[in-house]
């Protein structure tokens, strides 16, 4: 059982606050006035960076705003503060807004996160929201269970199986108008019934053994590859390949991908998860493999430098991809699911897609826990020596932060995080900016715009 939360209130001076995130609702006034006028929740913690200590206490700073009022039009203000996964063992309340923000407080007696999620309710209008996040030493969670002992014995043997299948890679000329840029449409047989599939990019003219490869991956949902990515790999000048998650056809129209989506890859995350032989996640991986051999086929490959780079399902790909083929030089990891499936073990939230249901005792169902330890993205990077950096929201609902921070202790190589206090399940632009540039920089490519 996770300690109990003391909460606390007082009317702080408001100097120390440091982050705030706004939701705002517009909201009418009464009959007499005929403008709008924005109310907003702001909830902020008292470090900038919003890290701390074990058994050290975070203060959240809550305040309500309508206009030039603070404290709106007097409805009231809920809060939760919890770990993302006992919420009834942490500090609760109702209070009424007045003219000084409040403030609750929490602190963890181990390793994890706690998030603030705030809610006001006017009298008129609707409820307007807020969350913050606060991480207590985040570099100290470790791995939920232990790595099992036949992990490499068994994904050394698809590989094995992997490599039985021809690589012949059949192409399709894309019409395009980037100039200097070639680019196909590309299957590649694989193992697990699907090819991997997606749109190739390189310069024209390119010299033998002078281009570094990268490697774009997808978050869920069901849909082509990404011909702009493919593209931006080869203007930045390097091989550039993306590739969809399940193998199907790029490029069809809308239509097609719902489909599939609300059918043949309906809730595809949870397929053959009761074996390590069937579930899904086995041959999404396989194909990050079989497309490293791609990658590392063609004559203009520098013979040094690969690259994968991924948000969400795409960044526990990037882990997976990192710790299963030493080809692999730099990997870029944005908020990424598919870790800490056993998180539950540990006494904490386990990430998407939440792979390991519990059963009718309450806990999770052995054999799918078994399963899924073998498609854990935190026991890939265990044995990725890549170059990482890696990006966490610290209120994350979907990713959760300590399961991203479980995957990024893992790491054994060089690496780096971008850490977002007020960051839910999102890649906005400035991150994708920062590991393009740690991209380039990795492959010895020109970070000029």
């Amino acid at each position: 059982m996770p300690p109990k939360v003391p909460a606390m209130f007082c009317l702080p001076s408001f100097s120390s606050w440091r982050l705030a995130v706004v939701w705002t609702l517009y909201l009418p006034f009464t009959a007499m006035v005929f403008a709008q006028t924005p109310v907003s929740v702001t909830v902020t913690t008292d470090r900038e960076n919003a890290i701390y200590n074990v058994g050290e206490t975070v203060t959240f700073n809550i305040s309500v705003q309508q206009g030039n009022d603070v404290g709106g039009n007097k409805g009231t203000v809920s809060y939760a503060i919890d770990d993302f996964l006992s919420a009834e063992s942490f500090a609760k309340g109702e209070v009424s807004p007045n003219a000084e923000p409040f403030q609750v407080t929490g602190s963890l007696a181990q390793p994890g996160f706690l998030r603030c999620q705030v809610t006001y309710t006017p009298k008129d209008g609707k409820p307007v929201k807020a969350t913050a996040g606060a991480a207590f030493s985040p570099t100290g969670i470790g791995l939920s269970l232990p790595v099992p002992d036949d992990f490499d014995a068994f994904w050394t043997e698809q590989k094995r199986q992997l490599a039985e299948v021809p690589l012949t890679p059949q192409f399709t000329k894309v019409k395009h108008s980037t100039a200097g840029i070639e680019v196909f449409d590309v299957q590649t047989p694989c193992l697990a019934g699907a090819p991997v599939s997606g749109y190739f990019a390189k310069p024209i003219d390119a010299a033998p053994r002078s281009l570094p490869a990268i490697l774009w991956v997808h978050g869920a949902g069901v849909r082509s590859s990404v011909l702009s990515n493919a593209v931006k790999g080869a203007e930045a000048g390097m091989l550039s390949m993306d590739s969809n998650a399940h193998g199907i056809p790029n490029g069809e129209v809308a239509s097609f991908y719902t489909d599939l989506s609300s059918g043949q890859l309906k809730d595809y995350q949870y397929a053959g998860r009761n074996s390590r032989e069937t579930i899904y996640f086995r041959g999404m991986f396989l194909r990050l493999v079989r497309a490293i051999d791609f990658l590392t086929s063609q004559p203009e490959w520098d013979g040094k430098h690969v690259i994968v780079i991924g948000h969400s399902q795409g960044g526990g790909q990037s882990l997976a991809a990192g710790g299963l083929d030493n080809r692999v030089t730099m990997i870029a990891t944005g908020v990424p699911a598919i870790c800490d499936h056993s998180g539950k073990a540990a006494g904490r939230v386990n990430g998407w897609p939440k792979l390991v249901p519990d059963g009718v005792d309450g806990k999770p169902i052995p054999e799918v826990l078994e399963a899924a330890r073998y498609v854990d993205a935190v026991n890939f990077a265990a044995r990725c020596k890549a170059e990482a950096i890696m990006s966490v929201g610290f209120i994350d609902a979907v990713c959760p932060p300590s399961s991203c921070y479980a995957a990024y202790n893992a790491l054994t190589g060089s690496k780096s995080i971008i850490n977002e206090p007020l960051m839910g399940h999102a890649a906005p632009a400035h991150i994708h900016d920062a590991f393009f540039t740690k991209v380039l920089q990795h492959a010895g490519l020109s970070t000029k715009k």
